[in-house]
């Protein structure tokens, strides 16, 4: 769309976003502070409150949430009469998992091969910086149509739904006619999409104990119950042959109808290796975006480096289950944990903790604000019509907003197309979809007040 002067005004700040994403990403704001220290995250809050400052918003405040993270808010006064949109972020992220992994180091925004590669470049403060770039270049061509709420949340990626019990507990904070949550992404580079539904998901830890103590393996071994080797055969439980979660009591049929992911096509994205099949049965999009998927995301146990001949007294799991629309994820909660409790071998103690959990999404795409959203999209990608496509992540804070403004649009965008990795090592954002999706999002803004006045 050259020539449009949002388009332009997006064009001529892309280096201050660069320069923008750089400082956001060097925060290591993992919100675990068994992993990084909290003030990592703290810092990251403040640079988020200082960004909304500088951009004449409201009301900024870093609110502390039940679950001892902070999120980041401020209002933005529209003109009079103007419709509310909420829009969404997360500055908190993943960590870097094995940093000799990276090709630069996970914690400083490094450009290579036109890509922009750092842990949160994509998911998610990418997304926050992609909610600036759209506010600027409205302010520069005539003001914000509508009044904007911003939401920065710092613990999405733990679960653990301290911005969700913030929200429940202030009903009127969020409360908006559309919400924009800009923590998904395209269907692929330069096809602009939006997502329509979210697996829900829920996050256990299981420890079995066999023994007061470990146990010499030559001594005992054999006869003793090894914990660990009870726990792999737990963990086997939960998957059939062919790989399909098997849960007892959890449907695992349901089949998507929509935007199909060709099998090659998910195979080079996930980097298959040659020759390794994937898993479960059905299509791909059944199995990632309708049907739930366990992982097993932890284990304690000895490192191979150092280990002793012992049987082992002792054995913990972290599990994650993702939930798909259509399942309550307190009843997968229920249905998982009754399933560990009696797979577990030869009578070893079980112990299950929650740790967190949240609902799965589903969007209504017939709202007049994805009618906003498709047009704002077929401007800034000439050529090309706006997709509809599930995501088999999980973003907890959605349906408790659908919960709370039962009214309200919710639409979903972002910068995690599959090129970017997330979560993953090397995790990287393409600059020109953060201009692209920024010109679109600040169309739907123009768009969107127009219809409200129609």
């Amino acid at each position: 769309m050259t020539g449009h002067p949002i388009s332009e005004t997006i064009a001529s700040l892309m280096p201050r976003a660069k320069a923008e994403l750089a400082e956001l990403v060097a925060f290591q704001s993992v919100a675990d502070p068994a992993v990084y220290p909290r003030s990592e995250c703290d810092a990251a809050a403040e640079w988020v409150a200082g960004a909304l400052r500088s951009e004449d918003f409201q009301d900024v405040a870093l609110l502390d949430t039940p679950d001892g993270s902070r999120s980041v808010y401020g209002f933005l006064p529209g003109p009079a009469g103007a419709p509310t949109v909420l829009l969404y972020a997360h500055y908190d992220v993943q960590p870097p998992l094995d940093e000799s992994a990276w090709l630069s180091p996970p914690f400083e925004l490094t450009e290579r091969d036109g890509r922009w590669y750092g842990r949160g470049s994509a998911d998610c403060k990418g997304g926050l910086v992609m909610h600036l770039l759209a506010l600027r270049a409205l302010k520069a061509n005539g003001g914000v149509p509508v009044s904007v709420k911003v939401i920065a949340e710092g613990s999405e990626e733990q679960g653990t739904g301290g911005l969700e019990q913030y929200a429940q507990a202030h009903p009127e904070l969020l409360a908006a006619d559309t919400v924009v949550i800009g923590d998904t992404g395209n269907f692929r580079v330069g096809l602009p999409t939006v997502t329509s539904t979210l697996r829900g998901m829920t996050m256990l830890r299981v420890r079995l104990d066999t023994l007061e103590g470990n146990l010499h393996s030559g001594q005992f071994g054999g006869a003793a119950p090894d914990a660990l080797a009870a726990m792999i055969q737990l963990l086997a439980s939960l998957r059939a042959e062919d790989g399909t979660t098997t849960v007892d009591g959890l449907t695992t049929g349901a089949k998507w109808d929509g935007l199909q992911y060709p099998e090659a096509e998910f195979r080079k994205d996930a980097k298959v290796l040659d020759g390794v099949g994937l898993i479960g049965t059905g299509t791909v999009a059944d199995r990632i975006w309708a049907r739930p998927a366990v992982t097993v995301i932890g284990i304690d146990c000895p490192p191979v480096v150092g280990a002793t001949p012992s049987v082992q007294a002792g054995a913990r799991a972290q599990i994650s289950l993702r939930v798909p629309p259509g399942v309550d994820a307190d009843d997968a909660t229920k249905l998982l944990t009754a399933h560990l409790r009696s797979h577990a071998p030869w009578g070893a103690r079980v112990s299950v903790e929650q740790v967190g959990q949240g609902q799965p999404f589903r969007a209504d795409v017939s709202s007049p604000a994805y009618t906003a959203m498709a047009d704002a999209m077929r401007a800034a990608y000439p050529g090309q019509e706006m997709q509809s496509s599930g995501m088999g992540g999980s973003i907890p804070l959605c349906n408790a907003l659908a919960t709370l403004y039962p009214e309200a649009e919710i639409l979903l965008i972002g910068l995690s197309e599959p090129e970017a990795q997330i979560h993953a090592v090397n995790e990287s954002v393409s600059p020109e979809e953060l201009e692209r999706m920024s010109v679109a999002e600040a169309l739907f803004l123009q768009n969107y007040a127009a219809s409200k006045k129609a």
